[in-house]
């Protein structure tokens, strides 16, 4: 029986193009001498395009590995319950992409108080992140979506938890590149990311610190 990679998230290489642009475009928040932990990495397009001294990908996916990039290190753990093994105040950054809707409310809660104990002091919590106050007409199309997030709740979330929010973005990148009504160039992408006007923005960015 096909999963849900094979179904519903397919790879492909536009999405490549998208997060090479969004790293590049958040790489103030990652310092190059960092250890940045991305969960949930799936086809490791964030975290490959990611310049730091050390990048681990976590996922509960078993064939995401082969996707890794030479230098980052893949490990397949279920972030909802096994976060933790990977040490405490162990990272400087951790990145989280169209994650945590995945998860009932309290199960996501549990996965960013996770976040917070590998975390090092100061360590900063980058999420991008559907918003349902602007994708509430897509945000189920996805049938593994479970909780709901706008850019008012997840700051919320975050604060429960220890977390100071540094930045937030209610509107950021569209919901999907699916049915893109231009080609996906980095230009337009590095473009999209620096304008004020988002047309069909559906996710937001949201970025904390652990104190």
């Amino acid at each position: 029986m096909p999963g849900y990679h094979a179904v519903h998230l397919t790879e492909d290489p536009a999405r490549r193009i998208v997060w090479e642009a969004v790293a590049r475009h958040l790489a103030a928040y990652v310092p190059p001498e960092a250890a940045v932990l991305e969960v949930g990495a799936g086809y490791c397009d964030w975290i490959n395009h990611v310049r730091a001294a050390r990048r681990v990908a976590v996922d509960i996916w078993p064939e995401f590995p082969v996707f890794a990039a030479p230098g980052v290190e893949p490990v397949v753990l279920d972030v909802s319950r096994d976060l933790r093994s990977l040490g405490a105040s162990s990272f400087d950054v951790v990145l989280a992409s169209n994650v945590l809707e995945h998860f009932p409310p309290a199960v996501a809660a549990t996965v960013v108080g996770g976040v917070a104990d590998v975390l090092r002091g100061g360590g900063r919590f980058v999420v991008v992140q559907p918003n349902f106050r602007y994708a509430w007409r897509q945000y189920f199309d996805d049938y593994t979506h479970q909780s709901i997030f706008t850019d008012v709740s997840l700051p919320t979330l975050l604060r429960a938890h220890g977390f100071r929010i540094l930045e937030v973005r209610p509107k950021f990148l569209p919901y999907s590149m699916r049915g893109a009504r231009v080609p996906i160039t980095s230009f337009l992408v590095r473009a999209y990311l620096r304008s004020p006007f988002k047309p069909m923005a559906g996710q937001m960015l949201v970025v904390a610190a652990r104190d």
